[in-house]
């Protein structure tokens, strides 16, 4: 599935941006870059800037939690606002942030169960958005198949590939 995207657009993979693959439990953000990762169960959560043109990413694997100090990016509770933190210190106008959520698959058929990990995940990262007042344009959650996703910092396009 292609977000966002339209036929005779540029291939997600060509271009003049930098490239950044996202492990889980980080966060990237920058200008003109394109992050990737793989998603299962958890939970990527896209912001930018339209207007500034400067976004970021974080991959979660939890919720929530109780991290220790270089390891808030594991729950959704501490990365999301951290995520947001980075992107106004790094001149983003908060009231302009835009979002999109992937994620949050079961992908293992013995997990499988209406209250699985993954839509925890997806419930909570929507939920924690819309306490700080940033505004979720699209999401790509659930299901049972992973997803690879790429994003572009500076125009919020996303890519997906079911996997």
């Amino acid at each position: 599935m292609i977000e966002n995207g339209r036929p005779g657009d540029q291939s997600p993979f060509i271009g003049a941006r930098a490239a950044h693959y996202l492990l889980p439990g980080f966060l990237h953000i920058g200008e003109a870059t394109t992050i990737t990762t793989i998603l299962g169960s958890c939970v990527a959560v896209c912001i930018w800037d339209a207007s500034r043109r400067t976004g970021g990413m974080n991959h979660f694997l939890l919720p929530r939690g109780t991290a220790s100090r270089g390891l808030e990016g594991r729950f959704g509770e501490q990365a999301i606002p951290h995520l947001l933190k980075q992107l106004v210190e790094s001149g983003a106008e908060r009231g302009r942030l835009q979002a999109k959520v992937f994620g949050g698959a079961c992908v293992n058929a013995a997990f499988q169960r209406p209250d699985h990990l993954g839509l925890k995940n997806a419930q909570a990262a929507l939920q924690f958005l819309a306490v700080a007042g940033v505004r979720v344009v699209s999401q790509d959650v659930g299901g049972t198949r992973g997803r690879k996703l790429l994003f572009h910092t500076d125009d919020g396009t996303a890519f997906v590939k079911y996997l």
